[in-house]
């Protein structure tokens, strides 16, 4: 997510790959060098390494760090959507809006103006995905992949369709209630493939990542590798540019061209991050900009029409542009601690503050200053995403972990037995 994503922290064990064919140990072990011959698959002993090899091999420990300044990223992306949310939406800013009552704005022009920008937090949320689901996978099995996904999923999600369903039910008037069914088919995460309306709008999301993990399972199940991910990076990015140009609305379902180029930008900065940059991969994430602005353009144009292309652009490059310098080391001295609750805080946070924020301030527009009302609900959300976190979501994480830990030890012994 991301906010919904892995942790930030290092991956377990496994292996890398030195940039040409030869597998590596992990970089928490000494790194040999690969020489051409090993490279090849020879047999016969060289002593002179590859270029290549020897760049990626010569790389630091970078892979093992914990990563303080995405955790803090996730939850500023959050908060930036949250603004956006509750003051500089395109439909807040009609006259007679269900929310303010009047145009927004009217009501605070200054922040209409700063938080019409605030969907961009959603792009900085893929690109953030892509980074830290690498980094999570790397030497894991597909098992490992498909428990830590479920169980970083599914706890806060369930409870924000319970939160989001009741408040809806106690506060009517602002948003319509879906019918049971449809709430039901919610709590599979899987309504939007069953053309199933969210329980709150800010779920779509989650169709994009889904439909991510779905794609780079094939490359979890091969074993991650520098050289693998940099073909997803570059088949995801052909297909993703090749079928809605044929029309095949099948392979476009899934391959998910609106967010593809987000998602491929955050696997090339963290390949950086663990390799090291060369022009490889200089040039994947150039391109992702290329056609993330395309993106984000085409979005203005057809969704928000609140911000223009030029600042939304802007403040997309210059994320990039941060995201370059944690890939690169320069943010490794930040360590403060209270991000990682921050990290943790960004997902629940995220999943409940849309329906029934804006359903609050329906109630409350006229009791307060709006700006501390906006302020006060994002505190106030702050604190019950800490509370779904610390109660609902870590317990029910382990719970699930155990369960699906002996599920899949009994299928590998079931199938194991004759």
């Amino acid at each position: 997510m991301s906010m919904h994503g892995a942790d930030s922290g290092p991956p377990t064990g496994g292996s890398v790959v030195d940039g040409m064919h030869k597998v590596i140990p992990s970089p928490r072990q000494p790194l040999p060098l690969a020489t051409t011959d090993q490279a090849s698959g020879s047999a016969v002993p060289t002593r002179k390494p590859t270029r290549v090899a020897g760049k990626h091999a010569a790389i630091p420990r970078r892979g093992d760090r914990r990563l303080y300044a995405i955790d803090g990223l996730r939850l500023l992306a959050a908060l930036f959507v949250a603004v956006h949310h509750y003051a500089g939406t395109r439909r807040l800013d009609q006259p007679g809006n269900a929310i303010w009552g009047r145009s927004v704005s009217e009501i605070m022009p200054t922040w209409f103006r700063f938080s019409a920008y605030g969907w961009i937090g959603v792009e900085i949320f893929f690109v953030i995905s892509g980074f830290v689901i690498c980094m999570s996978c790397w030497g894991r099995t597909p098992r490992q992949f498909f428990t830590s996904r479920v169980i970083r999923l599914y706890p806060a999600y369930w409870f924000s369709i319970i939160f989001t369903s009741a408040a809806l039910v106690a506060l009517p008037g602002v948003w319509e209630r879906g019918r049971a069914r449809e709430v039901l088919i919610n709590f599979t995460m899987l309504q939007s493939g069953s053309r199933v309306g969210n329980v709150d709008g800010v779920y779509w999301t989650l169709w994009s990542e889904l439909r991510f993990y779905l794609l780079f399972m094939a490359v979890v199940v091969t074993g991650l590798t520098y050289r693998k991910v940099v073909v997803f990076c570059c088949l995801w990015g052909a297909a993703s540019m090749i079928a809605p140009a044929a029309g095949f609305q099948p392979a476009t379902l899934i391959i998910n061209p609106e967010g593809s180029w987000y998602f491929i930008a955050g696997l090339a900065l963290y390949l950086m991050h663990r390799f090291g940059p060369d022009l490889l991969l200089w040039g994947i994430l150039g391109l992702s900009w290329m056609m993330g602005q395309l993106e984000i353009g085409h979005r203005i144009d057809t969704i928000e029409r609140v911000s223009s292309w030029r600042g939304s652009v802007l403040i997309f490059t210059v994320f990039l542009l941060f995201m370059v310098a944690v890939a690169l080391g320069y943010t490794d001295r930040v360590r403060w601690k209270w991000l990682v609750t921050a990290g943790a805080m960004t997902y629940p946070f995220y999943l409940m503050h849309y329906v029934v924020g804006t359903t609050i301030i329906s109630r409350l527009r006229d009791t307060m200053d709006p700006r501390l009302l906006i302020v006060s609900l994002i505190a106030g959300f702050l604190v019950l995403s800490w509370l779904v976190h610390k109660l609902v979501e870590a317990p029910l994480a382990r719970l699930m972990k155990r369960g699906l830990d002996t599920s899949f030890a009994r299928l590998r012994n079931a199938s194991a037995t004759p």
